[in-house]
Parts: structure tokens; C-alpha cells; sequence
């Protein structure tokens, strides 16, 4: 690999459909989306992680409303649009709207979620969509639905969404967005969220991309010390004995399965996944960085060089930086 490629920041990474698809909705255009979809056919785990990206992407645009008024039979047409209102609604927390219009915006969601659920009984997506809103019901004096603090199935873990979880596992048992989401709801009380991705990462089986998710909670965890101004020291933290144990479990128990030729990567490899996991490697010190740094090839996302670069708009030449210094480490052995 070239040490001067130009990166790809492009969510689709790899996935040239993806790309595609992204490309017409911002011009307003869904057939593109709804031939992907179609293409998609069983892979569950595929068309959840397409849907999700293509509702980022049609969040701010009317194509999915298009597209459903001309084709109203069309289940992923529905689906899509549990997916739009989903996002929407996240979006709308984050822009802190009132709470009269967030709450309009969850109840949009949640209605159309129930109408996909119904239409696509067998579909993990509009579970997903249901866990994904679950994050907006952070305090239980105030609590939206009851489901969303359910019972956990192990005594260290809190109370959450875990009936959603169950859901979305019954249709697609290693579902990778539904158990991201699950991290965000607890992300967001503040509460459980890495001894969630640890339960998770010890029942996940060789090659599942869940063996990946304790990293993303050491990146937020780290984020948030950062940004309460806590004297968290870079080394000492990444150089930890956990985190270069979850470090070792992600490369050998799922990249290695999943990217067992790194001139050949799988479109439903998560390019989120692949940099979490060099971004990882590299602050720990373990080596492996340089064959994940090759799957990666120039699809970099900002997250997470982007969360946790000392100066935000420089994160991609410290991303080329650690790729440069892991490639020639890989070379040399």
C-alpha cells in the first residue's frame, strides 16, 4: 500500500452499491436505495447495516416519502421509512428541540416502527429502530416506555432495554447494530456500558464482529475523561492490561476470521469496526495494526481519530501517521 493513498472518508467504505445509493438520495433520487435493498435479499445482516446507513443519508431528504407514496406495497419501502423517523428523531435530541417536538418526533417513530414490525414480522430492522430510541429515555423517574428498563440477565448488569434486545436476537442472533445500540442507551444514562460490551464480547463466538464492541466503549469512556477534564493519562490508560486483552480478542477472534484476506474484504465488514480496531491497536501498542490498516486501504471514518485527536481538524494525518508506522512495523517482520 502506498503511503500517500488519499483517504476515503465515506461511511460505505468498501460497498460500492452503498456508495451509489448514497450518492442519489442527496440528489433526491431512491431507486437506487430500493434495488440495493432488494439486492441485499436475506442477509439480515447486510440490510441492517445498509438500512442504517441510507437513513443517515435520506434523513434530511424526502426520498423515502417518494418512494413509499409510489410503491405503498413495498416492505422496504416501510422499512426504510421506520429507519428515516428513527434517525430523525435521534437527530432532533441532538439538536435539543423542545421536548413537546422531540416527543412528537419519538411518536412518529415509534408508529412507524409498529407498522414495519407488523408488515415484516420476521425483520430485526424495525426492532433495531425500536432499541435506537430506547437512548432518548435516560431517567427512569421520567421513564417513556416500560420496556426500556427491563430486567438484565445477569445481576452485574442494570435494567435497560433488554425485551427490545430480545426482539431484535430472536430475528437475527448476532445482530451487530442492535447490541451497539444497547451500548448507547447505557452510554447515555451513564451507566453499565462496559460491563455490557464485556458481557457481550465473553458469550460472542470466533468471528463475530461483537468482539469488537468493548473497544468502542474504551474510546467513549476515554472521550468522556477527556471532556470532563480528568487527568487521564493516554498511556496509561490504552497501555492497560484490559484494554490490550479486548484489543487481542477483537483482532484474533474477529478480524483474522472475517478479513482472512485483507485484498479481499467483505462488503458487510464494517469499516467503523476495522478503524475502532487500528485506532485501538495503535494507542495500546500491539502489534496486528498493519494488516487491519491494509483492509482498511483509504476508507477511513473520523470516528474514532476524529473523537479523540488532540486537534480535531488534523485527525487524518494522524490517522496517515499511524498507518505509515504500522504498515513499516508489518513489512519489517
Amino acid at each position: 500500500m502506498s503511503s500517500d493513498m488519499s483517504l476515503i472518508v465515506q461511511p460505505a467504505g468498501r460497498d460500492y452499491g452503498l456508495r451509489t445509493a448514497l450518492e442519489d438520495l442527496q440528489l433526491g433520487r431512491w431507486r437506487s436505495m430500493r434495488d440495493l435493498l432488494w439486492a441485499t435479499g436475506a442477509d439480515r445482516a447486510l440490510r441492517t447495516s445498509r438500512s442504517q446507513i441510507l437513513a443517515v443519508g435520506a434523513a434530511n431528504s424526502d426520498a423515502v416519502t417518494a418512494w413509499w407514496k409510489e410503491e405503498p406495497d413495498n416492505s422496504d419501502a416501510l422499512m426504510m421509512w421506520a429507519r428515516v423517523q428513527t434517525q430523525r428523531a435521534l437527530n432532533a435530541s441532538r439538536a435539543e428541540v423542545t421536548a413537546r417536538v422531540l416527543l412528537q418526533s419519538i411518536g412518529d417513530a415509534r408508529r412507524a416502527c409498529r407498522n414495519a414490525a407488523q408488515t415484516l414480522p420476521n425483520d430485526p430492522v424495525p426492532w433495531v429502530c425500536r432499541l435506537a430510541l430506547a437512548q432518548l429515555d435516560v431517567d427512569r423517574r421520567y421513564m417513556h416506555r416500560p420496556e426500556h428498563w427491563g430486567d438484565s440477565p445477569d445481576a452485574l448488569l442494570p435494567p435497560g432495554p433488554w425485551p427490545l434486545l430480545w426482539e431484535v436476537v430472536h430475528r437475527d442472533p448476532d445482530n451487530r447494530e442492535g447490541y451497539h445500540r444497547m451500548l448507547q442507551c447505557f452510554q447515555a444514562r451513564g451507566q453499565g456500558a462496559l460491563d455490557f460490551a464485556r458481557w457481550t464480547a465473553l458469550k460472542s463466538h470466533e468471528g463475530s464482529a461483537l468482539l469488537v464492541l468493548p473497544l468502542y466503549a474504551f474510546v467513549e469512556s476515554y472521550r468522556q475523561q477527556l471532556g470532563q477534564g480528568g487527568m487521564v493519562r493516554p498511556l496509561g490508560f490504552w497501555t492497560s492490561d484490559q484494554v490490550r486483552y479486548y484489543a487481542d480478542r477483537a483482532l484474533e477472534g474477529w478480524f483474522e476470521h472475517a478479513v482472512p484476506d485483507t485484498d479481499a474484504v467483505p462488503e458487510s465488514c464494517s469499516a467503523l469496526d476495522l478503524n475502532y480496531l487500528a485506532y485501538v491497536l495503535t494507542a495500546s501498542g500491539k502489534p496486528g495494526a498493519g494488516p487491519v490498516f491494509n483492509a482498511i486501504g483509504p476508507y477511513a471514518t473520523s470516528a474514532p481519530w476524529a473523537q479523540l485527536s488532540e486537534g480535531r481538524r488534523w485527525w487524518e494525518h494522524e490517522f496517515t501517521n499511524a498507518r505509515d508506522y504500522a504498515l513499516k512495523q508489518a513489512y519489517r517482520r
